[in-house]
Protein backbone atom coordinates (compact mmCIF):
# COMPACT_ATOMS: atom_id res chain seq x y z
CA UNK A 1 0.00 0.00 0.00
CA UNK A 2 0.99 3.53 -1.07
CA UNK A 3 3.24 5.48 1.91
CA UNK A 4 2.51 2.18 4.45
CA UNK A 5 4.48 4.20 7.22
CA UNK A 6 2.08 6.78 7.59
CA UNK A 7 -0.35 4.76 8.73
CA UNK A 8 -0.97 3.93 12.11
CA UNK A 9 -2.90 1.54 13.89
CA UNK A 10 -4.85 2.11 17.23
CA UNK A 11 -7.20 -0.71 18.56
CA UNK A 12 -9.88 -0.22 21.30
CA UNK A 13 -9.69 -3.09 23.84
CA UNK A 14 -10.04 -1.80 27.05
CA UNK A 15 -13.82 -2.95 27.57
CA UNK A 16 -14.53 -4.65 31.00
CA UNK A 17 -16.55 -7.35 29.72
CA UNK A 18 -18.59 -7.62 32.76
CA UNK A 19 -21.61 -9.64 30.32
CA UNK A 20 -18.33 -12.13 29.54
CA UNK A 21 -18.67 -13.26 33.05
CA UNK A 22 -15.17 -14.10 33.32
CA UNK A 23 -12.14 -12.72 35.21
CA UNK A 24 -10.27 -12.82 31.91
CA UNK A 25 -10.02 -9.26 30.10
CA UNK A 26 -11.73 -9.31 26.26
CA UNK A 27 -8.97 -8.92 24.76
CA UNK A 28 -8.03 -13.07 25.51
CA UNK A 29 -11.06 -14.73 25.56
CA UNK A 30 -10.70 -17.05 22.11
CA UNK A 31 -11.93 -17.68 18.52
CA UNK A 32 -10.47 -20.87 16.99
CA UNK A 33 -8.26 -20.88 20.19
CA UNK A 34 -6.06 -17.67 19.57
CA UNK A 35 -7.47 -14.59 21.65
CA UNK A 36 -9.60 -12.09 19.96
CA UNK A 37 -7.11 -9.26 19.73
CA UNK A 38 -4.63 -11.58 18.53
CA UNK A 39 -6.68 -11.86 15.11
CA UNK A 40 -6.82 -8.00 14.84
CA UNK A 41 -3.04 -7.80 15.68
CA UNK A 42 -1.57 -10.62 12.89
CA UNK A 43 -4.44 -8.94 10.11
CA UNK A 44 -3.36 -5.06 11.18
CA UNK A 45 0.50 -6.23 10.97
CA UNK A 46 0.18 -7.01 7.28
CA UNK A 47 -0.73 -3.44 6.72
CA UNK A 48 3.02 -2.81 7.91
CA UNK A 49 1.79 0.23 9.59
CA UNK A 50 4.34 2.70 11.17
CA UNK A 51 2.92 1.74 14.64
CA UNK A 52 0.42 -0.02 16.28
CA UNK A 53 -1.21 1.67 19.29
CA UNK A 54 -3.30 -0.90 21.58
CA UNK A 55 -5.81 0.59 24.26
CA UNK A 56 -6.31 -1.38 27.26
CA UNK A 57 -7.72 -1.16 30.43
CA UNK A 58 -8.65 -4.57 32.81
CA UNK A 59 -6.17 -6.95 32.99
CA UNK A 60 -3.36 -4.50 31.24
CA UNK A 61 -0.39 -6.43 32.79
CA UNK A 62 -2.07 -10.14 31.43
CA UNK A 63 -2.56 -8.92 28.49
CA UNK A 64 0.66 -7.51 27.63
CA UNK A 65 2.03 -10.54 29.23
CA UNK A 66 -0.03 -12.65 26.49
CA UNK A 67 1.73 -10.09 23.58
CA UNK A 68 5.10 -9.52 25.18
CA UNK A 69 6.80 -10.06 21.77
CA UNK A 70 4.91 -7.90 19.70
CA UNK A 71 5.95 -4.85 18.97
CA UNK A 72 2.93 -2.75 20.30
CA UNK A 73 2.78 0.51 22.08
CA UNK A 74 0.26 0.28 25.24
CA UNK A 75 -2.02 2.69 25.87
CA UNK A 76 -3.70 2.30 29.17
CA UNK A 77 -7.41 3.72 29.68
CA UNK A 78 -7.79 3.82 33.37
CA UNK A 79 -11.49 5.50 33.27
CA UNK A 80 -13.86 3.95 30.98
CA UNK A 81 -15.39 7.04 29.80
CA UNK A 82 -16.49 5.91 26.28
CA UNK A 83 -15.08 5.05 23.11
CA UNK A 84 -13.67 8.95 22.36
CA UNK A 85 -12.09 9.01 25.52
CA UNK A 86 -10.01 5.38 24.32
CA UNK A 87 -8.97 7.32 21.79
CA UNK A 88 -8.25 10.16 23.70
CA UNK A 89 -5.80 8.55 25.32
CA UNK A 90 -3.82 7.48 22.79
CA UNK A 91 -4.05 10.68 20.44
CA UNK A 92 -0.34 11.85 21.48
CA UNK A 93 1.19 9.07 20.58
CA UNK A 94 -0.38 9.46 16.57
CA UNK A 95 2.39 11.62 14.45
CA UNK A 96 0.41 14.33 12.78
CA UNK A 97 1.52 13.00 9.00
CA UNK A 98 -0.28 9.67 9.82
CA UNK A 99 -3.07 8.52 8.71
CA UNK A 100 -4.80 6.16 11.58
CA UNK A 101 -6.84 3.18 11.83
CA UNK A 102 -9.05 2.90 14.55
CA UNK A 103 -10.29 -0.78 15.27
CA UNK A 104 -12.69 -2.54 17.37
CA UNK A 105 -10.81 -4.94 19.84
CA UNK A 106 -14.10 -6.98 20.23
CA UNK A 107 -14.82 -7.61 16.67
CA UNK A 108 -11.39 -9.52 15.59
CA UNK A 109 -12.52 -10.94 12.60
CA UNK A 110 -11.83 -7.87 10.30
CA UNK A 111 -10.07 -9.14 7.26
CA UNK A 112 -7.46 -7.10 5.20
CA UNK A 113 -8.90 -6.62 2.03
CA UNK A 114 -11.60 -3.94 4.29
CA UNK A 115 -8.89 -2.73 6.26
CA UNK A 116 -7.52 -1.69 2.60
CA UNK A 117 -11.02 -0.36 1.21
CA UNK A 118 -11.60 2.03 3.80
CA UNK A 119 -7.63 3.06 3.74
CA UNK A 120 -7.87 3.70 -0.14
CA UNK A 121 -10.88 5.96 0.54
CA UNK A 122 -10.53 9.74 -0.61
CA UNK A 123 -11.58 11.15 2.48
CA UNK A 124 -11.08 13.31 5.68
CA UNK A 125 -12.79 11.01 7.63
CA UNK A 126 -14.05 7.30 6.97
CA UNK A 127 -16.49 5.05 8.75
CA UNK A 128 -17.00 1.31 7.21
CA UNK A 129 -20.13 0.02 7.42
CA UNK A 130 -22.60 -2.76 6.60
CA UNK A 131 -25.77 -3.19 6.20
CA UNK A 132 -27.80 -5.86 9.22
CA UNK A 133 -30.74 -7.06 8.57
CA UNK A 134 -31.37 -7.05 12.38
CA UNK A 135 -29.61 -3.90 13.01
CA UNK A 136 -30.79 -3.55 16.98
CA UNK A 137 -28.67 -1.88 19.42
CA UNK A 138 -26.39 -0.63 16.26
CA UNK A 139 -25.87 3.07 15.19
CA UNK A 140 -27.98 4.46 12.10
CA UNK A 141 -26.12 5.43 9.32
CA UNK A 142 -27.31 9.21 8.09
CA UNK A 143 -26.03 10.23 4.73
CA UNK A 144 -26.98 13.13 2.33
CA UNK A 145 -25.37 11.54 -1.09
CA UNK A 146 -22.15 10.46 -0.77
CA UNK A 147 -21.67 12.61 2.48
CA UNK A 148 -22.26 10.74 5.96
CA UNK A 149 -23.68 13.15 8.17
CA UNK A 150 -23.95 11.24 11.09
CA UNK A 151 -24.45 8.27 13.41
CA UNK A 152 -27.48 8.11 15.08
CA UNK A 153 -27.42 5.47 17.86
CA UNK A 154 -30.79 3.30 18.38
CA UNK A 155 -32.23 4.77 21.58
CA UNK A 156 -32.02 8.22 19.92
CA UNK A 157 -33.19 7.77 16.33
CA UNK A 158 -36.92 8.55 15.04
CA UNK A 159 -39.13 5.76 13.70
CA UNK A 160 -37.87 6.47 9.88
CA UNK A 161 -34.21 6.30 11.31
CA UNK A 162 -34.80 2.93 12.28
CA UNK A 163 -35.68 1.59 9.24
CA UNK A 164 -32.06 2.04 7.90
CA UNK A 165 -30.30 -1.18 7.52
CA UNK A 166 -26.72 0.24 7.08
CA UNK A 167 -25.04 0.67 10.17
CA UNK A 168 -21.66 1.91 11.90
CA UNK A 169 -19.01 -0.77 12.73
CA UNK A 170 -17.24 0.83 14.75
CA UNK A 171 -13.89 0.89 12.17
CA UNK A 172 -12.86 4.68 11.35
CA UNK A 173 -9.73 5.96 9.55
CA UNK A 174 -8.81 9.84 9.63
CA UNK A 175 -6.19 11.59 9.21
CA UNK A 176 -3.82 11.90 12.59
CA UNK A 177 -3.98 16.01 12.99
CA UNK A 178 -7.47 16.02 12.06
CA UNK A 179 -8.91 13.33 14.20
CA UNK A 180 -6.61 14.86 17.67
CA UNK A 181 -8.71 18.16 16.43
CA UNK A 182 -12.20 16.57 16.58
CA UNK A 183 -11.49 14.75 19.71
CA UNK A 184 -10.14 17.59 21.84
CA UNK A 185 -14.07 19.00 20.89
CA UNK A 186 -15.79 15.39 22.25
CA UNK A 187 -17.83 16.41 25.47
CA UNK A 188 -20.29 14.23 27.42
CA UNK A 189 -23.87 15.89 26.77
CA UNK A 190 -25.26 12.52 26.09
CA UNK A 191 -27.79 10.07 27.55
CA UNK A 192 -24.20 7.80 28.07
CA UNK A 193 -22.52 10.81 30.11
CA UNK A 194 -19.46 9.73 27.99
CA UNK A 195 -16.98 11.00 25.30
CA UNK A 196 -18.57 9.09 22.22
CA UNK A 197 -16.25 8.31 18.77
CA UNK A 198 -19.18 8.62 17.04
CA UNK A 199 -19.21 12.26 17.29
CA UNK A 200 -16.97 13.06 15.45
CA UNK A 201 -18.85 12.44 12.70
CA UNK A 202 -20.68 15.57 13.16
CA UNK A 203 -18.06 17.75 14.26
CA UNK A 204 -16.24 17.01 10.87
CA UNK A 205 -19.10 17.97 8.75
CA UNK A 206 -19.30 21.13 10.67
CA UNK A 207 -16.01 21.74 9.42
CA UNK A 208 -17.14 20.80 5.82
CA UNK A 209 -14.70 17.56 6.00
CA UNK A 210 -15.03 15.08 3.20
CA UNK A 211 -16.67 12.09 5.56
CA UNK A 212 -17.47 8.49 3.61
CA UNK A 213 -19.54 6.04 5.03
CA UNK A 214 -17.54 2.52 2.93
CA UNK A 215 -19.77 -0.57 3.33
CA UNK A 216 -18.73 -3.91 2.83
CA UNK A 217 -21.03 -6.97 2.22
CA UNK A 218 -20.19 -9.27 4.98
CA UNK A 219 -21.45 -8.63 8.31
CA UNK A 220 -19.77 -10.99 9.89
CA UNK A 221 -16.57 -9.30 9.85
CA UNK A 222 -17.52 -6.81 11.80
CA UNK A 223 -19.82 -8.46 14.28
CA UNK A 224 -18.74 -7.77 17.77
CA UNK A 225 -18.52 -10.09 21.27
CA UNK A 226 -20.07 -9.11 24.12
CA UNK A 227 -21.11 -12.07 25.96
CA UNK A 228 -20.28 -16.08 25.65
CA UNK A 229 -23.33 -16.60 23.36
CA UNK A 230 -22.16 -13.88 20.85
CA UNK A 231 -18.59 -15.70 21.02
CA UNK A 232 -19.86 -18.86 20.25
CA UNK A 233 -21.58 -17.38 17.53
CA UNK A 234 -18.42 -15.32 15.92
CA UNK A 235 -16.40 -18.67 16.32
CA UNK A 236 -18.80 -20.60 14.38
CA UNK A 237 -18.65 -17.76 11.86
CA UNK A 238 -14.80 -17.41 11.40
CA UNK A 239 -15.01 -21.88 10.96
CA UNK A 240 -17.62 -21.75 8.06
CA UNK A 241 -15.38 -19.08 6.54
CA UNK A 242 -12.59 -21.34 6.68
CA UNK A 243 -14.23 -24.31 5.57
CA UNK A 244 -15.60 -22.26 2.71
CA UNK A 245 -12.30 -21.39 1.75
CA UNK A 246 -10.70 -24.93 2.00
CA UNK A 247 -14.11 -26.02 -0.08
CA UNK A 248 -13.51 -23.66 -3.25
CA UNK A 249 -9.93 -25.05 -3.10
CA UNK A 250 -11.32 -28.71 -3.55
CA UNK A 251 -11.37 -30.10 -0.38
CA UNK A 252 -14.33 -32.19 0.67
CA UNK A 253 -15.53 -31.24 4.10
CA UNK A 254 -18.90 -33.58 4.99
CA UNK A 255 -20.31 -31.02 7.04
CA UNK A 256 -19.04 -27.20 7.19
CA UNK A 257 -21.14 -26.97 10.52
CA UNK A 258 -19.13 -29.16 12.54
CA UNK A 259 -15.79 -28.49 11.16
CA UNK A 260 -13.25 -26.62 13.69
CA UNK A 261 -9.36 -24.88 11.98
CA UNK A 262 -7.29 -23.64 15.15
CA UNK A 263 -4.20 -22.67 13.01
CA UNK A 264 -3.55 -23.32 9.68
CA UNK A 265 -4.22 -26.31 7.22
CA UNK A 266 -2.79 -27.30 3.59
CA UNK A 267 -4.78 -30.19 1.65
CA UNK A 268 -3.55 -31.27 -1.69
CA UNK A 269 -6.29 -32.35 -4.32
CA UNK A 270 -9.09 -35.05 -3.14
CA UNK A 271 -8.90 -34.85 0.64
CA UNK A 272 -12.31 -35.65 2.20
CA UNK A 273 -12.57 -34.42 6.01
CA UNK A 274 -15.58 -36.52 7.72
CA UNK A 275 -17.69 -34.57 10.56
CA UNK A 276 -15.98 -33.12 14.16
CA UNK A 277 -12.59 -32.96 13.27
CA UNK A 278 -9.97 -30.43 14.82
CA UNK A 279 -7.34 -29.11 13.54
CA UNK A 280 -4.41 -27.26 15.51
CA UNK A 281 -1.17 -25.21 15.06
CA UNK A 282 0.29 -26.21 11.45
CA UNK A 283 -1.26 -29.52 9.49
CA UNK A 284 -0.53 -31.07 6.16
CA UNK A 285 -2.66 -32.92 4.02
CA UNK A 286 -0.97 -34.49 0.99
CA UNK A 287 -3.13 -35.56 -2.07
CA UNK A 288 -6.33 -38.22 -1.20
CA UNK A 289 -6.12 -38.25 2.18
CA UNK A 290 -9.02 -39.19 4.16
CA UNK A 291 -9.67 -37.93 7.57
CA UNK A 292 -12.60 -39.93 9.39
CA UNK A 293 -14.67 -38.50 12.13
CA UNK A 294 -13.97 -37.40 15.33
CA UNK A 295 -10.09 -37.11 14.79
CA UNK A 296 -7.72 -33.92 16.33
CA UNK A 297 -4.75 -33.38 14.30
CA UNK A 298 -2.09 -31.39 15.20
CA UNK A 299 1.22 -29.78 14.24
CA UNK A 300 1.70 -33.07 12.11
CA UNK A 301 2.16 -33.69 8.16
CA UNK A 302 -0.64 -36.39 6.79
CA UNK A 303 0.99 -37.71 3.64
CA UNK A 304 -0.46 -38.79 0.19
CA UNK A 305 -3.15 -41.50 0.23
CA UNK A 306 -3.56 -42.40 4.18
CA UNK A 307 -6.72 -42.82 5.61
CA UNK A 308 -6.62 -41.53 9.40
CA UNK A 309 -9.79 -43.61 10.73
CA UNK A 310 -12.39 -41.99 12.98
CA UNK A 311 -11.33 -41.27 17.12
CA UNK A 312 -7.55 -40.98 16.35
CA UNK A 313 -4.93 -38.14 18.22
CA UNK A 314 -2.75 -37.08 16.25
CA UNK A 315 0.30 -34.47 17.87
CA UNK A 316 3.36 -33.09 16.37
CA UNK A 317 3.91 -36.22 14.15
CA UNK A 318 4.81 -36.91 10.58
CA UNK A 319 2.70 -39.98 8.91
CA UNK A 320 4.05 -40.92 4.92
CA UNK A 321 2.44 -41.80 1.83
CA UNK A 322 -0.61 -44.96 2.05
CA UNK A 323 -0.41 -44.85 6.17
CA UNK A 324 -3.44 -46.43 7.45
CA UNK A 325 -3.66 -45.35 10.99
CA UNK A 326 -7.02 -46.10 13.98
CA UNK A 327 -9.49 -46.24 14.93
CA UNK A 328 -8.95 -44.67 18.38
CA UNK A 329 -5.04 -44.40 18.10
CA UNK A 330 -2.89 -41.97 19.12
CA UNK A 331 0.50 -40.64 17.78
CA UNK A 332 2.10 -38.13 20.27
CA UNK A 333 5.05 -35.71 19.46
CA UNK A 334 8.21 -37.23 17.54
CA UNK A 335 5.96 -40.41 15.74
CA UNK A 336 7.47 -40.86 12.10
CA UNK A 337 5.77 -43.33 10.07
CA UNK A 338 7.05 -44.77 6.79
CA UNK A 339 5.16 -45.51 3.86
CA UNK A 340 2.55 -48.17 4.13
CA UNK A 341 3.14 -48.04 7.77
CA UNK A 342 -0.50 -49.44 9.56
CA UNK A 343 -1.35 -48.30 13.20
CA UNK A 344 -4.00 -49.79 14.55
CA UNK A 345 -6.98 -49.48 17.60
CA UNK A 346 -5.45 -48.04 21.15
CA UNK A 347 -1.98 -47.96 19.86
CA UNK A 348 0.07 -45.11 21.23
CA UNK A 349 3.02 -44.01 19.86
CA UNK A 350 5.61 -41.45 21.16
CA UNK A 351 9.46 -40.55 19.78
CA UNK A 352 8.87 -43.64 17.38
CA UNK A 353 9.92 -44.19 14.03
CA UNK A 354 8.18 -46.85 11.86
CA UNK A 355 9.68 -47.90 9.12
CA UNK A 356 8.19 -48.84 5.36
CA UNK A 357 5.20 -51.89 5.74
CA UNK A 358 5.23 -52.18 9.16
CA UNK A 359 2.40 -52.47 11.65
CA UNK A 360 0.86 -52.78 14.87
CA UNK A 361 -2.88 -53.94 15.02
CA UNK A 362 -4.31 -53.15 18.55
CA UNK A 363 -3.56 -52.26 21.98
CA UNK A 364 0.25 -51.59 22.26
CA UNK A 365 2.37 -49.05 23.71
CA UNK A 366 5.65 -48.05 21.14
CA UNK A 367 7.92 -45.10 22.47
CA UNK A 368 11.74 -43.99 22.10
CA UNK A 369 11.73 -46.46 19.51
CA UNK A 370 12.82 -47.18 16.17
CA UNK A 371 11.44 -49.94 14.54
CA UNK A 372 12.23 -51.69 10.86
CA UNK A 373 10.29 -52.15 7.54
CA UNK A 374 7.73 -55.13 7.52
CA UNK A 375 7.94 -55.48 11.22
CA UNK A 376 4.74 -57.19 12.87
CA UNK A 377 3.87 -55.90 16.38
CA UNK A 378 1.36 -58.34 18.28
CA UNK A 379 -1.29 -56.78 20.13
CA UNK A 380 -0.36 -55.75 23.89
CA UNK A 381 2.90 -55.10 22.76
CA UNK A 382 4.65 -52.31 25.24
CA UNK A 383 8.55 -50.46 25.23
CA UNK A 384 9.30 -50.25 28.93
CA UNK A 385 11.08 -46.87 28.42
CA UNK A 386 11.30 -45.76 31.56
CA UNK A 387 12.90 -46.28 34.45
CA UNK A 388 11.70 -43.73 37.14
CA UNK A 389 14.44 -41.49 36.34
CA UNK A 390 15.50 -41.70 32.44
CA UNK A 391 13.97 -42.88 29.28
CA UNK A 392 15.72 -45.49 27.25
CA UNK A 393 15.21 -46.96 23.36
CA UNK A 394 14.46 -50.04 21.97
CA UNK A 395 15.64 -50.84 18.40
CA UNK A 396 13.67 -53.41 16.65
CA UNK A 397 15.23 -54.32 13.09
CA UNK A 398 13.69 -55.44 10.18
CA UNK A 399 11.42 -58.26 9.10
CA UNK A 400 10.72 -58.59 12.88
CA UNK A 401 7.80 -60.64 13.94
CA UNK A 402 6.52 -59.50 17.46
CA UNK A 403 4.51 -62.27 19.63
CA UNK A 404 1.73 -60.92 21.21
CA UNK A 405 1.92 -59.39 25.39
CA UNK A 406 5.67 -58.92 24.59
CA UNK A 407 7.34 -56.04 26.73
CA UNK A 408 10.87 -54.89 26.16
CA UNK A 409 12.60 -53.57 28.97
CA UNK A 410 15.08 -50.76 27.46
CA UNK A 411 17.45 -50.25 26.47
CA UNK A 412 17.73 -53.25 24.06
CA UNK A 413 18.13 -54.24 20.46
CA UNK A 414 16.50 -57.05 18.47
CA UNK A 415 18.25 -58.01 15.35
CA UNK A 416 16.57 -58.68 11.82
CA UNK A 417 14.90 -61.16 10.95
CA UNK A 418 14.04 -62.10 14.66
CA UNK A 419 10.89 -62.94 16.27
CA UNK A 420 9.71 -62.92 20.29
CA UNK A 421 7.59 -65.37 21.89
CA UNK A 422 4.14 -64.11 22.94
CA UNK A 423 4.76 -63.17 26.23
CA UNK A 424 7.93 -62.71 26.70
CA UNK A 425 9.74 -59.89 28.76
CA UNK A 426 12.65 -58.96 26.81
CA UNK A 427 15.73 -57.86 28.80
CA UNK A 428 18.68 -58.60 26.52
CA UNK A 429 19.64 -58.09 22.63
CA UNK A 430 18.22 -60.52 20.41
CA UNK A 431 20.65 -61.33 17.51
CA UNK A 432 19.67 -61.54 13.86
CA UNK A 433 16.87 -64.48 12.77
CA UNK A 434 16.48 -65.92 16.09
CA UNK A 435 13.96 -66.74 18.50
CA UNK A 436 13.63 -64.63 21.96
CA UNK A 437 11.40 -66.29 24.33
CA UNK A 438 11.50 -65.00 27.97
CA UNK A 439 8.19 -65.89 29.96
CA UNK A 440 7.96 -68.14 33.25
CA UNK A 441 7.68 -71.79 33.56
CA UNK A 442 3.98 -73.00 33.08
CA UNK A 443 2.57 -75.27 36.17
CA UNK A 444 -0.65 -77.31 36.21
CA UNK A 445 -1.73 -78.25 40.12
CA UNK A 446 -4.28 -80.60 39.46
CA UNK A 447 -7.36 -81.33 41.94
CA UNK A 448 -6.69 -77.16 42.54
CA UNK A 449 -10.45 -76.55 44.22
CA UNK A 450 -11.40 -72.75 43.35
CA UNK A 451 -11.92 -70.90 46.13
CA UNK A 452 -15.84 -70.07 47.38
CA UNK A 453 -17.79 -67.89 48.97
CA UNK A 454 -18.72 -68.93 52.33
Amino acid sequence: MKNKNLIEVCILSAGMGTRMKSDLPKALHKIANKPMLAHLLETASLLQPGQIHVVIGQGADLIKQTFSNWPVNWISQKEQLGTGHAVMQAMNEFKPESRVLLLVGDAPLLTLDSMQKLLSAECDLGVLTVDQENPFNYGRINRSGNQLKSIVEEKDATVLQLEIKEVNSGVMVAKAKSLVSWLSKLDTNNSQSEYLLTDIVEIANRESARVRAIKIEDSGEVLGVNNLTQLAGLERYYQKRQAEILMDLGVHIIDPARFDLRGELSAGSACRIDINCIFEGKVELGNDVLIGANCIIKDSVIGEGSVILPNTLIDGAVVAADCRVGPFARLRPGTELSDQVAIGNFVETKKAKLGKGSKSGHLSYLGDTTIGSDVNIGAGTITCNYDGVNKHQTHIGDDVFVGSHTAFVAPVTVGNGSTTAAGSTITKNIENDSLGIARGKQRNLFGWKRPRKK
